[in-house]
């Protein structure tokens, strides 16, 4: 199992002087880290392959939709749009040497219509997704995660059946699910049951407390979500999402109004810590 690290816990941006934080996540003890190329014109795609190739780091990168790139608005030109930016994505995820891009990219982040989602709506998610996948899966290996999201983020998919099913009409072997512990202990009746539900389908996961703290410190059932892990066969990344209060932007877009951890090196290095400690007492490995 590869453990990795959200880079948006210390740095807003990733931009060419956002660089040196690969270095920091490898000096951390990390085996991978994730970024969102928010500035896709700014993103240094070929300058991160290189860096963390040289470091050992094994990257990962995501997104969250634009509202006006919604890919199941009832708007086809918002749409189309929609599927672009995905291969805009796609190619820079290439190009940076990505393994997974994942999150909320198959339909606009924050889009709340005020209504449980609609057959029409869950039509033109299939159908953008499908285009997206078929054009990564002509250029790369590059897996596609659908990551189901909480209540508060969006109407569309929020648990893992709903993913399961999404894949399954999408009907590309490169789309995954990617599971959230966040999210999940939101959404989900139960969280042991949901990682069965999304079983070989499981493509990518994030461990995030409850309150996005220190993995161990809040009410995640951790050793539990672990062996369930286990049973499904899951074994590729398992990646520390929170972020930093201080940054105000990012905490305005993730609803995070105190302090989590003294620092986010502390809520790194010591949810790392954790982790590993969990996994070692679950999958037997030393």
């Amino acid at each position: 199992m590869k453990f990795g690290i959200h880079s948006l816990l210390f740095n807003e941006t990733f931009v060419e002087k956002d660089l040196p934080v690969l270095d920091k996540c490898k000096q951390m003890g990390f085996d991978a880290v994730e970024i969102i190329p928010f500035d896709v014109d700014n993103f240094p795609a070929a300058k991160v392959k290189q860096a963390t190739e040289n470091l050992g780091l094994t990257l990962n990168t995501g997104f969250g939709m634009p509202v006006e790139y919604n890919t199941i608005s009832p708007d086809a030109a918002t749409r189309r749009k929609g599927v672009e930016l995905s291969k805009r994505l796609i190619d820079l995820s290439n190009e940076a040497g990505a393994v997974v891009f994942a999150g909320a990219i198959y339909c606009g982040w924050g889009y709340l219509p005020g209504r449980m989602r609609t057959e029409d709506e869950w039509k033109w998610g299939v159908e953008s997704t499908r285009q997206a996948a078929e054009y990564a899966a002509a250029t790369s290996d590059l897996v596609i995660g659908i990551e189901p999201l909480n209540r508060f983020e969006s109407h569309f998919i929020n648990v893992a059946r709903d993913a399961a099913r999404f894949i399954q009409d999408v009907d590309m072997p490169n789309v995954k699910i990617h599971l959230d512990t966040f999210h999940m202990i939101r959404e989900e009746d139960d969280m042991v049951q949901a990682v069965h539900d999304a079983g070989s389908l499981l493509g990518y996961v994030h461990a995030c407390e409850n309150q996005r703290g220190i993995p161990g410190s809040g009410m995640v059932p951790w050793k539990s979500f672990f062996q369930a892990l286990q049973a499904v066969g899951y074994d590729y990344c398992i990646t520390i999402e929170s972020f930093d209060p201080d940054m105000e932007r990012i905490a305005k877009q993730t609803a995070i109004w105190r302090k989590l951890a003294d620092s986010p090196e502390q809520l790194a290095t010591e949810g790392l810590a954790f982790l590993q400690e969990v996994y070692r007492e679950t999958y037997g490995v030393r």
